[in-house]
């Protein structure tokens, strides 16, 4: 496996948080709904299992956070994207035949992946995953 580009600071000032604190941060605001940043923040500050499991160590603050969501990581975020989209190509088609086959991954419906969710079929009333293969 490739080896991912480490995290570094563009300034003098060290970063609040890593990479993988961050990347936990925002599965785990995914995966819970989160309402909002601030929501988040609150929930990492005051929940035992977040605090200890997903916040870094010291804790995070509003503006560490926002300046690591907003400025940084996005060569880290497209590695970590392309190996799961790698890995996705080769267990979906054998896991889930019906699917057809896996070409990509609209990074639109990635919140899809992690909340999943379904649209209708136009005019068959029926309900299709948003995540869809494209057959070729």
């Amino acid at each position: 496996m490739t080896i991912m580009t480490p995290l570094e600071s563009r300034g003098n000032r060290p970063l609040q948080m890593s990479f993988d604190e961050h990347l936990r941060a925002l599965v785990f605001f995914h995966l819970q709904e989160h309402t909002s940043a601030q929501h988040l923040l609150q929930v990492l500050e005051e929940d035992e299992f977040a605090r200890s499991e997903i916040a870094p160590k010291g804790g995070i603050k509003k503006s560490s956070f926002s300046e690591a969501t907003n400025s940084r990581g996005l060569e880290q975020f497209m590695f970590i994207f392309e190996e799961v989209q790698k890995q996705a190509a080769h267990v979906l088609p054998n896991y889930h035949p019906k699917l057809g086959n896996l070409v990509a991954i609209d990074g639109s419906f990635i919140d899809a992946t992690l909340s999943p969710c379904s649209g209708p079929i136009a005019g068959r009333g029926q309900r299709r995953p948003k995540l869809i293969s494209v057959s070729t």
